[in-house]
């Protein structure tokens, strides 16, 4: 006689959910018991080791921009940019004595970074490219901040300079914008976002309003009413991986 099992309908054959969480510290316990004879009877004892699994205490951290992001100034409509092919490396730590939240604080060598500019290729404004001439190189000067594991939440303070040019007939002193970038909520006077924590793959939205002072230069005051508040609005990746230096 023979049986048959129908998998679709056996709980223990029946497929359960992926289960993903962030990287945790995690402690793994084992038990062990001994036996003892006292007066002829058999006695047992049970002891407990505990073995803790922790984070590495230094990371290498690596950033990417993605397509779909904005950028404003003033009271002007969003400039649609993509951004897609920005990178930038940098490194991470924790305290010596470790971090129960997961925050850790990164800093990236400017000489790494690569924003795009803004053209006529990575750039839109009222659903129209910038004229062909047109560009903004994007000159990062300070990235650095803190990085949450556990929530994703992510602050970054970025400094850069913003380089307006028309082909070789004109260029304006740079815009120097300095604001945090954060996965949280960013408000100004004028302008506002909201950004989006990492999640597990390391994607996120980062949001910075900024004040921008005027320069020295009358036509671009002018044309952007400077002074006036900017905001950026970046899809980016951010990895962090254990760097080779925590075991040195």
């Amino acid at each position: 006689m023979g049986c048959k099992i129908n998998a679709s309908t056996s709980p223990i054959l029946r497929k359960l959910p992926a289960i993903r969480a962030r990287v945790a510290p995690k402690s793994i316990s084992f038990f062990s018991s001994s036996y003892a004879r006292n007066d002829g009877e058999l006695t047992s004892t049970a002891t407990t080791t505990q073995f803790h699994l922790s984070r590495p205490n230094a990371y290498k951290v690596d950033f990417k921009t993605l397509g779909a992001c904005k950028l404003g100034i003033s009271r002007y409509p969003d400039f649609e940019y993509n951004a897609h092919g920005g990178t930038g490396s940098g490194h991470g730590s924790v305290a010596s004595n470790g971090n129960p939240t997961g925050e850790i604080s990164v800093s990236f060598d400017p000489d790494t970074l690569s924003i795009p500019p803004l053209t006529s290729v990575t750039t839109k404004f009222l659903g129209l490219p910038l004229p062909p001439f047109l560009r903004i190189d994007i000159v990062p000067q300070l990235f650095e901040g803190r990085i949450c594991q556990e929530s994703g939440k992510v602050h970054l303070q970025f400094k850069a300079k913003f380089c307006f040019s028309v082909g070789s007939l004109y260029r304006a002193p740079p815009l120097i914008v300095e604001t945090v970038l954060t996965s949280e909520e960013s408000n100004g006077t004028v302008r506002g976002g909201r950004g989006e924590r990492l999640d597990e793959e390391g994607n996120c939205r980062l949001v910075g309003v900024a004040s921008v002072d005027p320069i020295d230069d009358l036509l671009m005051n002018s044309f952007l009413g400077l002074p006036a508040e900017c905001i950026a609005s970046l899809n980016a990746v951010i990895s962090l991986s254990s760097s080779s230096s925590s075991s040195s």
